[in-house]
């Protein structure tokens, strides 16, 4: 009798101890799932301070994330790089860095992909991740700016090569897994100028990129 009562005792224990874990991980999922509502309202809202945190901590975490799989390591350098310019409730515009790629060939260093070159495969990924990859965050417009470094008489500087105002509707109709990083830019209408000899000069990020989009978007 003892030790049946000793069982009995023992399965209402275990059962208790489950229940409570169900219980427990019932609140947790709750409490997450009312935390992105939350989240989610107020980005429908147009509440910049929340839209601009939200950014912020996942642009933190690409940082410190690892390369993805498939992904150019320094394509991935180059989303590392971003920062968040400014937002406003229809999008917001992110700044990143790009160089050539050399390689040991012969010898000597050479360039196997121009600074432009780059700068659209790093735009691509960002416009990508801005777009599906940020908890929470679903707005029209993301522009990306991509510079690179210049040498003149003046000294050493980065100068924006590539502005790239990328729409949601466009966005949504690309088949990013298929498509080039040259490909994705020409879909969104990226800007950019070449010099006779091909190389890429200064733009200007702050020109509009494209019509009908509310010039309060550009404003920093």
């Amino acid at each position: 009798m003892i030790i049946l009562a000793l069982g009995e005792w023992g399965l209402a224990f275990g059962i208790g101890v489950v229940l409570l874990l169900f219980l427990a991980v019932g609140w947790v999922i709750v409490q997450g799932t009312r935390a992105q509502l939350y989240w989610r309202k107020r980005v429908d809202q147009g509440d910049v301070e929340a839209i601009t945190a939200l950014v912020t901590e996942e642009i933190t975490r690409w940082k410190t994330a690892r390369v993805p799989k498939g992904v150019d390591p320094d394509v991935w350098r180059g989303v590392q790089s971003a920062e968040l310019v400014s937002a406003t409730p229809d999008g917001i515009r992110l700044s990143a860095t790009a160089e050539g790629k050399f390689v040991m060939a012969e010898g000597a260093r050479r360039e196997v992909r121009g600074a432009l070159q780059q700068a659209m495969a790093v735009t691509a990924k960002l416009a990508d991740m801005a777009f599906y990859d940020i908890p929470n965050v679903r707005l029209p417009y993301v522009q990306v700016d991509v510079y690179s470094t210049f040498r003149d008489e003046t000294g050493t500087s980065q100068r924006c090569v590539l502005a790239t105002l990328c729409t949601r509707e466009v966005a949504d109709a690309l088949d990013w897994d298929e498509l080039s990083g040259e490909e994705v830019v020409r879909a969104f209408g990226g800007r950019y100028l070449l010099d006779d000899r091909g190389n890429p000069l200064p733009v200007d990020p702050d020109a509009t990129a494209r019509s009908g989009v509310p010039a309060a978007f550009y404003r920093d």
